[in-house]
Order: structure tokens, then sequence, then C-alpha cells
């Protein structure tokens, strides 16, 4: 709970995958990527119940013993490439309403952000509630720095270089001029339970950012992003949160 409200978190891994086939139980530094996300949930104070959404009979067995709760499997309709990630979530909280639990806030993680920890769902929530006159959900961003369009070019017909939105490369400006931009990056989803019902998106005119660090940006979505984050996961003592 936070200040009395419910809070629900629900981790959504479907057996499926197009470009990293199983990924969602594929072993990342040990243990099971669907594994990841479950334990910072469960070791989060503020979080009252962990959920695990899948159509996999065995990622539902790992996320068991992780210590998640598996409802039912999910419809096949929801396990499909096209399937909305909001509308798993939806489609938990109508479950849960059937059972007539009901809560304040619905936190939904991902198993290709393994590098979110119990600590940064505490500190989205707690942004969260602290600015509901502002806002009604929290997503996860992160600076855009190497790849900010500033830095974009374009290759002409003959293979000629020239940027993308300056009139040319003696008006670029210096990195440290530049205006900070940020990127949806896939940490956490967090928000109140009736304005998600209502919006049906995570995104939208009353969502508020939460910084992460560039390194916890990282998602695995290829083999190369299993070894860039088990070689983060190695040195975490050299990186700054």
């Amino acid at each position: 709970m936070i200040n009395g409200k419910k809070v629900v978190a629900i981790v959504t891994a479907r057996g499926g995958s197009k470009g990293l086939p199983r990924k969602n139980k594929k072993v990342l530094a040990g243990k099971p990527l669907v594994t990841w996300p479950i334990e910072a949930a469960v070791m989060c104070n503020h979080v009252d119940r962990v959920l695990l959404s899948t159509d996999c009979t065995e990622i539902a067995d790992i996320g068991r013993l992780a210590g998640a709760e598996v409802i039912s499997l999910r419809p096949e309709y929801l396990a499909s490439d096209q399937a909305k990630s909001v509308d798993v979530i939806l489609h938990v909280l109508e479950e849960l309403k059937y059972l007539k639990d009901f809560y304040d806030y619905v936190v939904m993680l991902e198993p290709t952000s393994p590098l979110t920890d119990c600590e940064d769902i505490s500190k989205a929530l707690l942004l969260l509630e602290r600015n509901q006159k502002v806002a009604d959900s929290v997503v996860g961003i992160a600076a855009i720095e190497a790849t900010h369009p500033e830095y974009a070019v374009k290759s002409g017909d003959n293979g000629i270089l020239q940027p993308a939105f300056a009139t040319d490369f003696s008006t670029l400006r210096r990195r440290q001029d530049v205006e900070e931009l940020y990127f949806l990056e896939g940490t956490l989803y967090a928000s109140e339970v009736s304005a998600l019902e209502r919006e049906k998106n995570f995104y939208h005119s009353r969502t508020m950012g939460f910084k992460v660090p560039r390194w916890k940006s990282f998602e695995v979505d290829e083999m190369v992003d299993f070894i860039c984050i088990e070689a983060i996961l190695a040195n975490l003592n050299k990186l700054d949160s």
C-alpha cells in the first residue's frame, strides 16, 4: 500500500517471441528472464499483490516459484504479436474485479527490462502519489544521449551525408548546448486504475516521466542485449543508480 491505497503489480510474459525465441524463459545471470521483474515487485513494500499474465504453463510455473500468482492462463487473443500490453493489464484487472479484489494503483512490469528493481517501483509510485493534481500515470523515460536527433544525418543518392534537421554541419550545436530530450524506455508503467480504465493507455495528457539512468534502460530484444545486460549486472558496483 501507499498512503492507504492498494497496489497490484502485473508482470506480462507471453510464451512466444519473434526476436528471441522463448525469450521470457531464457536464463539471464542465473535466473529465467521472467523471474527478474517478479522478484522486484515481490520485494517492493508498496506492492500488495504480484500477478503474472502468461499463456504458457511453463512460464506460469516459473512465475509461481518466483512469488507471483497466476489467476488463469492468458486467452489466445491476448497472446498474439498484435495484442496490446494495456489490453492484457485491463483483462487482469477485470479478473480481479470478478474476484471482488479492487486496487487503486496498477504497475506493469515486463521481463524485457530486467534491470528494474524494487526501489524503482517504490520511487515511481511515490512520484505518482505526490503528483495527483497533475498526473494519473507514470512511465519510464531515459535521456537521449548519443542518438540525439540534433546529430541525425541523411545519406543522399550519391552517399554524401547531410544533417537531417540542421541546414549544414557548421550549424550543429555542441552536445552540452542541445535541449535535453528523453525516450520512452519501458522500465515500468504505473497508473491509477480508474485512469487506465478510462484512457485505455498509460500514455495520455496526464502522464509523467520517471527518469532512469541510461544503463537501466537496456531492454532484451536480441541476444546482444542479453550479453550487454549480463555485463551490466556483473559491474553494478561501478555504476551510479
